[in-house]
């Protein structure tokens, strides 16, 4: 397989992007050079996401050689969480798609990508100026105001706290309060997967697996938490993985993170630990992140019912 590489830009200017090329003979000898080109897609959402991540993913599905490198920064709704964000894009620049009512905080972004040479589209904004000159009267722009304000957003809302202070690993001593505990190994779309079940108010906790270091000690005793195990090809890992590390320091040495001896040895050993545990396991391989979702979502029942 060849090495993936990075496009240089020749300068900051919209109509040059910035992809990450890949190309992989598939199937035998005589099987034609298929090349894909990957691209950050930044989510920006001063609410829960999901309507930004729906048109964000039926945007991308039109071009079948890029990919979409999603990033989701929901409730967003100061200029200090913008400014973290905007140093995220600024690293790893790409499309900047938002959904914020608050004008001073959009136009923030708007400048920020104009400076960095990128675009940004708000979503909503042609929509609301349509409202607006159907209805004769301006919106009232409050965020998240599609929400009812009931018991079930408000769950919703709790579960995405707790899932996003349970990201890779963090606070291994509340895990008892999750609904959900996912682990895995380095890419196999934990992060993810925990934001999409959060948004449907699931709290979901995922802890890293890495050859050689323990289980947290308090993930061996959860009693109410379903765990699930996420896994993947090896290639496919390891095409995630170096396309991943594509703009890191050329000092850095990434060859056996992408590695498939080592990330099969990875996977090994999370199969092993599942099995030994009694986790039920995924393949994500060719799972998209809502069929994952879904399949998660499947499990609970019939592990309820084993209990």
């Amino acid at each position: 397989m060849d090495e993936s590489c990075l496009n240089q830009q020749a300068e900051k200017d919209v109509s040059e992007p910035v992809l990450f090329t890949h190309s992989h003979q598939q199937g035998c000898e005589k099987s034609v050079t298929k090349t894909l080109s990957y691209f950050h897609l930044h989510l920006i959402s001063d609410a829960t996401g999901e309507t930004l991540l729906a048109a964000g993913r039926a945007a991308a599905a039109q071009y079948s050689h890029a990919r979409a490198i999603e990033h989701m920064y929901p409730l967003i709704r100061t200029e200090k969480q913008l400014a973290k964000i905007l140093e995220n894009i600024d690293a790893e620049p790409g499309i900047v798609l938002y959904t914020v009512v608050d004008q001073k905080l959009a136009l923030k972004i708007d400048e920020a990508c104009s400076q960095m040479g990128i675009p940004s589209v708000s979503v909503l904004e042609p929509v609301l100026a349509t409202f607006q000159s159907y209805l004769g009267a301006p919106a009232h722009r409050r965020a998240s105001a599609q929400h009812v304000l009931d018991a079930d957003y408000f769950r919703r809302i709790d579960a995405l706290n707790f899932t996003m202070e349970h990201d890779d690993g963090q606070l291994p001593p509340d895990l008892e309060e999750a609904d959900i505990i996912l682990i895995g190994i380095s890419r196999t779309s934990k992060t993810p997967t925990s934001i999409y079940l959060a948004n449907r108010g699931i709290k979901t906790a995922n802890i890293p697996l890495v050859l050689g270091i323990p289980l947290p000690e308090a993930l061996l005793h959860v009693k109410k938490p379903l765990v699930v195990g996420l896994i993947a090809s090896a290639e496919r890992i390891s095409h995630i993985r170096q396309n991943r590390m594509l703009g890191t320091s050329p000092g850095l040495d990434t060859e056996s993170y992408t590695d498939r001896i080592n990330i099969a040895q990875e996977l090994a050993y999370a199969r092993n630990i599942c099995e030994r545990n009694n986790w039920p396991v995924i393949d994500v391989t060719r799972r998209s992140i809502e069929e994952t979702a879904a399949a998660i979502l499947a499990l609970r029942p019939r592990v309820r019912s084993d209990d």
